[in-house]
């Protein structure tokens, strides 16, 4: 059974620290592309970070570069959105996504965490 779980949201005040951490179970995680989207109240939603699934390297979009990284971990099966410097503009519903590479097919969401940025 595919699982992918996100956790470690919650409120914040603006110039602080959370970090995200995604647990996946059910497929092979190592051929799997795992990306951070988020969905800010009514808005659409976007993709903040793109974790490689050969090199691990992590690509960030513009607006959270300097701030946000990504890991992942292969032995566990995980992966990790470590936000510094956080705005309001933040805030949103963070989710975890795996897409299949080289032959896997899957294309697997979490549940979500809210992530809000207030003082």
């Amino acid at each position: 059974q595919v699982q992918v779980v996100e956790s470690g949201g919650g409120l914040v005040q603006p110039g602080g620290s959370l970090t995200l951490s995604c647990a996946t179970s059910g497929f092979n995680f190592r051929h799997y592309v795992i990306r951070w989207y988020r969905q800010p109240p009514g808005k659409e939603r976007e993709y903040v970070v793109i974790i490689s699934a050969a090199t691990g390297v992590a690509t960030v979009i513009d607006s959270v570069k300097g701030r946000f990284t990504a890991v992942r971990d292969n032995d566990r099966n995980m992966a990790f959105l470590q936000m510094n410097s956080l705005k309001p503009e933040d805030t949103a519903v963070y989710y975890c996504n795996a897409r299949g590479t080289g032959g896997m097919t899957g294309d697997y969401w979490g549940q979500g965490t809210q992530v809000t940025v207030s003082s």
